[in-house]
């Protein structure tokens, strides 16, 4: 991992196991995390867009994903630090359609037929 932060990203509350990335991530590069108490070194595992969630730490298949202090969703599988926590690895606690949103547009699956 190169040690100069490629990116930051803002974890909004002390016991969010996310933070919101503010530049775009590519994969393997060096994420800072501002706003959190504790200093959190993390490499981006994959590429992650501006404005998206990257995890702070290991959150186990069905534990809660938590933002602004609260549980926004629940992982649908085992998600690591770095790794793009969005519709391919959780589920939201709020929409009961995010399982069937298009990972990219958020549109969700067979409406682009309509």
């Amino acid at each position: 991992m190169n040690t100069n932060p490629a990116c930051t990203a803002f974890q909004i509350h002390a016991s969010d196991n996310v933070a919101t990335l503010l530049c775009e991530a590519s994969e393997g590069s060096a994420v800072a995390i501002a706003g959190s108490s504790n200093e959190i070194a993390l490499a981006a595992r994959e590429k992650v867009g501006m404005g998206h969630k990257i995890a702070l730490n290991r959150i186990d298949e069905g534990k809660p994903i938590y933002k602004y202090g609260v549980a926004i969703g629940m992982a649908i599988r085992q998600i690591e630090p770095g790794d793009w926590v969005h519709l391919h690895n959780c589920r939201s606690n709020f929409d009961e359609r995010s399982g069937s949103l298009d990972l990219y547009t958020g549109v969700p699956k067979g409406a682009e037929n309509e």
